[in-house]
């Protein structure tokens, strides 16, 4: 329901109204207050324990910051405004200049109150309350590096390293955290027998020891004139009345910066820099709270014994589909598991057992491991409740987890050992599961701060391999039962972790097809199903000799240019034919090449649980001999991105596809063991209307309006004018025309946009090329690359 005047959303059992969403509070990113918001609200969960019971002083900018990171209305708040929720928890300090109450989060919404009211900052001191309002002895320390004039955050993670080792003479482990300002923090953990005046003399000791082995590199003197070219040690922060930048708190700079943790390894990294909010988001998912090291287990939680505390506390059940009981679980002694598949920000797989009463839980970004040489990370997750063992659904964007969630294998596992940091379990899934119908053991290991999912026993047979539940399209292909086309997801090359894991092959320019060859009949199926047979007559020739009586292949159509490179644009005419005539010499002017790169089925066994280097191995050795032929197996890299890379750009194409070895063929599903990595970023789109040209293009298509579909629509992403030729306008034209519309199926068009648009039925798709993102999620420089029949406009989405 909308509140008059802004948005009323409820959160952890409190109404809140968010006004000005759309307004931008970082200029030079377009970050906005709605951004904002969801930041908070997802970071909540680990933000919250390093928070907890400690007087939170909030730094605003309700007007936003500068371009330069500043502001003349930002501004300290320490007191509680009038009009504060009474359901927000405070404490009262007793200052020299009177009494402030001082507010303390316990759950999400506070963190969303605070942001409604532009908070963009959250200091807090290193101490807490107790219970009954009392200050509690300081629980951590901590040493804020200052670089100063001349010096780099790399120089200063230099002297990070040198504090580490002082750190560690004192028995005490060093966290770090990239400030998002300038600087690192370096934190401790303290059993709590200091006093304040204690920790700070601890730390200016160990500063002023640094400055003495370092006087060239280091200083503990306050005076910023001593601080040219050396990197300040500030012991300061840890006075009582002192507060710190909190851990995940962004930061009032010129970029959504975050004071983000950071593992050493990173700190060693000469190209070290902050990191943005959505920077840090993704990091969590793979990696887990950096610092959970400095929290103790009833820190974790405000009410240990209700083991479903935390997870009530980061979810809204009006807002989500998800189970959410109350009361405290009952103990139970039941052994079902699920494991379920996460298309979050980022895909990964939900491991969860139950024990005492919860599922408890780890994320395991790689999925469950097929191979016992090879370990994958598992991050555990709050415990979740038994009711979670049945639930798929689709979590709303901006809830905690946003993103669809379906189970891939559920059912019950036998126990073999349960104890603080090694469970060993065997789980026994469905017979159409993931694990394959077959008994998979496995171990969760913790080793230091990180967990690891072991698979045991001898290297998983074909059957055994991780798989997405089987449907009817992994049996032997028929006219019936079409296999749809497994998906790469979007990845960098520093995402890949050991080369040696992956080969490499080129990502071809063209449209994906999928080839079904029965007893001489060839059938060219795009990825949405259509017979596309009679549209590349040039190409069934060569696919009916290849020597198999029956296959199922995917490959890729294209057209090369004069150069040998593939050419999406001399593709693109012959895409919409249908007329033997126009057909026949479109063939003759642009004929087809098909690159086939995979094997799914051969002489009617299927091979889709095979490993990679299996169906690699089949592939080429189905593949023509004949030089001149139409239909090609292209070479791949073994274990060498950058000789991909130098290939890809060679041959003027798009990329490179990383395939994790021994990995299977997953139909339908956008996999995290496919990656592809692209010199450009392409992006499909749905055309939501267009504007008329002007100029040279009077009386024609000048640029088309595009969306892309969210849980609220259409989201207007942009308008693109270049790349079309005029024979490309005219087909525009010819395809736009009897999808007028009168209503405007975009949602958010700037009023500029939209005055002399033409509004068309949302139900062409195409792509575009582009150079990257503004704040409000447009694109910046879209070029036209060409249309897309093979998608539908629900398959669009972000990539």
């Amino acid at each position: 329901m909308a509140a008059v005047g802004g948005q009323q959303v409820t959160m952890d059992g409190h109404t809140l109204v968010l006004t000005n969403l759309d307004k931008v509070l970082y200029p030079a990113t377009g970050t906005t207050k709605g951004e904002v918001i969801a930041y908070y609200a997802e970071i909540g969960a680990v933000l919250l324990p390093h928070l907890r019971q400690r007087p939170i002083t909030r730094k605003r900018w309700p007007n936003g910051v500068g371009e330069d990171g500043h502001h003349p209305g930002v501004f300290f708040a320490k007191n509680l405004p009038k009009g504060t929720p009474e359901w927000v928890r405070r404490y009262t300090i007793e200052h020299s200049e009177g009494s402030n109450d001082y507010p303390v989060a316990d759950d999400v919404a506070t963190l969303v109150w605070m942001a409604q009211l532009a908070a963009l900052e959250l200091h807090v001191p290193q101490w807490r309350f107790a219970g009954d309002g009392t200050p509690l002895p300081p629980d951590r320390l901590v040493l804020d590096l200052d670089p100063g004039e001349g010096v780099s955050l790399a120089q200063c993670a230099e002297v990070a390293g040198w504090v580490r080792e002082v750190l560690d003479g004192a028995g005490l482990t060093a966290y770090p955290v990239t400030s998002g300002s300038k600087g690192i923090h370096l934190y401790a953990h303290l059993d709590g027998s200091l006093t304040t005046g204690d920790a700070s003399s601890l730390a200016r000791e160990l500063a002023e020891a640094l400055q003495a082995a370092h006087p060239d590199r280091v200083t503990a003197v306050m005076r910023r004139a001593d601080r040219a070219g050396k990197v300040f040690i500030d012991w300061s922060q840890n006075n009582g009345s002192k507060t710190t930048i909190a851990p995940y708190s962004l930061r009032g700079r010129a970029r959504p910066w975050v004071a983000a943790p950071r593992t050493w390894d990173e700190l060693s990294d000469p190209a070290l820099r902050h990191l943005e909010l959505d920077e840090v988001l993704v990091r969590l998912a793979a990696s887990g709270d950096l610092l959970a090291g400095l929290l103790s287990p009833e820190e974790v939680s405000a009410t240990p014994s209700d083991r479903l505390a935390t997870y009530r506390g980061m979810r809204d059940p009006a807002k989500t589909p998800e189970p959410v009981p109350a009361g405290v679980p009952a103990a139970s002694d039941g052994r079902s598991f699920v494991i379920q598949e996460h298309h979050a920000r980022r895909l990964h797989y939900d491991v969860r057992l139950e024990h005492d009463g919860v599922l408890v839980s780890w994320a395991v970004p790689k999925g469950p491991p097929t191979d016992p040489r090879q370990n994958h990370l598992a991050v555990p997750t709050e415990d979740h409740p038994l009711e979670y063992g049945s639930f798929e659904g689709t979590i709303p964007r901006g809830e905690y987890g946003g993103g669809t969630v379906r189970i891939w294998d559920a059912g019950s596992y036998e126990l073999e050992k349960w104890r603080d940091g090694e469970v060993i379990a065997t789980l026994h899934g469905r017979p159409d599961g993931g694990l394959g119908g077959q008994p998979a053991k496995f171990a969760l290991i913790r080793t230091g701060k990180d967990w690891l999912m072991h698979r045991m026993g001898s290297s998983a047979s074909p059957a055994d391999r991780v798989a997405e539940p089987v449907r009817s399209t992994t049996s032997t292909p028929s006219a019936s039962a079409v296999i749809e086309p497994m998906l790469a997801t979007l990845a960098t090359p520093a995402m890949l972790g050991e080369e040696d894991d992956w080969a490499f092959e080129m990502k071809w320019d063209g449209v994906r097809i999928i080839v079904e060859l029965d007893h001489g009949t060839v059938r060219l199926l795009s990825r949405r199903g259509r017979d596309e047979t009679a549209r590349y007559p040039d190409l069934i020739g060569d696919l009916s000799g290849l020597p198999a009586e029956q296959a199922v292949l995917d490959g890729e159509i294209v057209v090369l240019d004069s150069g040998g490179a593939p050419n999406f644009g001399l593709l693109q005419p012959r895409i919409n034919l249908t007329r033997p005539g126009d057909v026949a010499k479109a063939a003759q002017a642009a004929p087809a090449q098909l690159m086939l790169f995979d094997l799914l089925s051969l002489n009617g066994e299927s091979l889709l649980t095979q490993p990679y280097e299996t169906r690699r191995e089949l592939l080429e050795r189905l593949g023509p001999q004949d030089s001149g032929s139409r239909v090609h197996v292209p070479a791949g890299f073994d274990g060498d991105l950058a000789a991909a890379l130098d290939a890809s750009l060679a041959f003027r194409l798009e990329g490179v596809v990383a395939k994790r070895r021994g990995s299977i063929y997953e139909p339908g599903r956008r996999a995290p063991t496919w990656l592809k990595i692209k010199h450009r970023k392409a992006q499909a789109v749905v055309i939501g209307g267009w504007r008329p040209g002007k100029g040279n293009r009077q009386g024609t298509v000048g640029a088309l309006l595009l969306g892309i579909p969210d849980e609220g629509g259409l989201a207007y992403v942009g308008r693109v004018g270049s790349g079309f030729t005029d024979a490309g306008l005219a087909e525009a034209q010819r395809l736009l025309d009897p999808l007028a519309s009168a209503t405007n199926p975009l949602r958010d068009v700037p009023r500029d946009d939209a005055k002399d648009a033409h509004w068309v039925q949302p139900r062409l798709v195409g792509e575009v090329y582009y150079t990257e993102l503004t704040g409000p999620g447009r694109l910046r420089s879209p070029v036209w690359r060409g249309w897309r029949p093979d998608l539908d406009p629900a398959d669009v989405g972000w990539e």
